[in-house]
């Protein structure tokens, strides 16, 4: 069977909809992957996630290599057992945890410093959060640590420029990125027999900021060292995330250069008009913390076409105005909050801090976009992808 398969092509866009045939079990894409980030998805159970229609969750190499490490998780007999869930996991490789510690400081010690150290062609040289213990990333450590995981799709370490970026930066950071993808992949194919999943597929990371020549390099080169699938990077971060424009032009002159076999994953992204938009332009899957992040500052996500082309409505329920509103948080939706508590008792919870405010507005957030989800697959399905994508201009 093959590793991707597409069902069908929407006649008006790029959008497409089809199957990731994993080691744990087929993946309906277009989908989005709850993240996991410590192998839990935040105040919820894997068998909620399974019954909300999640058939990927992604978990995070960084903070499990940290705690409580990939050999005592291998030990386990990998993530799916350590974790109690029996669908695919996608890994990510630490590159964007890489990012960010360079912009965070650390308590560890008396002393206050960066956790990032430097970036060479041998790795990432960091402290650890932790503990302020010195780290050093390589591509073939993350591709071990992602073997000891035993996750369904591992990908590729990276270097991550945010934007705005110089041209220099971009083309130094593009080849560095590059030549970890080479390394990366000879240790996969050297472990990969000895993993306690032997079905873990590989996926390159297409990086070089805002150049269609460098996209298309990126493309090419790990065309050319040969993966199953891709993840577009470096569209979560810096200038990108206050202007998703950048990122819809940088997936569209992208996306003609990528196989059509082959699954691309939009690694970090987005609100629900972010991920529609971007089905459009054919991508595939999709993960980011909105969801669970945003339910735990009170803010869900309602059925609720608001007037500004998102297609729904955020609703804060931390404002005054909800103290005395008994009506459901969301009349549409069926998920336990909606149907058993009404907006003025959640707004108590928050405020009260009261934990059960924060787990049923991650229920609802969740199953807002697992649905969302379901509602994209069918309307390419049905032909009617258009208008739902109409709803998102």
């Amino acid at each position: 069977m093959d590793f991707f398969q597409i069902l069908k092509n929407d006649i008006n866009s790029k959008a497409r909809l089809g199957i990731i045939n994993t080691a744990h079990g087929p993946v309906k894409t277009p989908a989005f992957l709850p993240i996991g980030t410590r192998g839990s998805v935040k105040a919820v159970t894997s068998e909620e996630l399974r019954f909300w229609g999640a058939e990927m969750i992604l978990a995070n190499t960084y903070h499990l290599w940290m705690r409580p490490g990939d050999a005592l998780i291998n030990k386990a007999g990998g993530l799916h057992k350590f974790m109690g869930w029996d669908g695919p996991i996608f890994t990510d490789s630490g590159g964007y945890q890489v990012y960010s510690l360079g912009e965070k400081i650390t308590e560890s010690t008396s002393e206050r410093k960066p956790t990032l150290k430097k970036i060479t062609e041998k790795g990432v040289e960091f402290r650890n959060e932790l503990d302020g213990a010195l780290h050093v990333l390589s591509p073939e450590e993350s591709i071990q640590i992602q073997s000891n995981l035993g996750s369904d799709i591992a990908v590729v370490l990276d270097d991550v420029p945010g934007l705005p970026a110089t041209k220099t930066r971009l083309e130094s950071s593009l080849e560095l990125t590059l030549k970890w993808a080479e390394r990366a992949k000879k240790q996969f194919e050297k472990i990969t027999p000895e993993s306690v999943n032997p079905g873990q597929k590989l996926f390159g990371v297409v990086q070089g900021g805002d150049r269609e020549y460098l996209r298309k390099k990126s493309v090419r080169a790990l065309q050319k060292i040969g993966f199953d699938g891709y993840g577009i990077g470096g569209l979560a971060i810096g200038a990108v995330a206050d202007d998703p424009e950048i990122m819809y032009r940088v997936i569209d002159f992208t996306v003609p250069y990528l196989e059509d076999d082959k699954p691309r994953h939009l690694l970090g992204v987005g609100y629900p008009e972010q991920i529609i938009k971007s089905i459009a332009l054919g991508m595939d899957t999709f993960d980011c913390v909105i969801p669970t992040r945003n339910a735990r500052h009170g803010e869900l996500f309602i059925n609720q076409k608001n007037g500004n082309g998102a297609g729904y409505a955020a609703l804060k329920i931390l404002n005054k105005q909800y103290a005395e509103d008994f009506t459901p948080i969301d009349n549409t939706c069926s998920c336990y909050g909606c149907r058993h508590h009404n907006r003025a008792y959640l707004r108590h919870l928050f405020m009260s801090g009261e934990p059960l405010g924060i787990r049923l507005a991650t229920m609802h957030n969740l199953r807002f976009y697992l649905d969302f989800m379901e509602k994209v697959r069918r309307s390419i399905e049905f032909e009617s992808f258009s208008e739902l994508l109409a709803l998102y201009q």
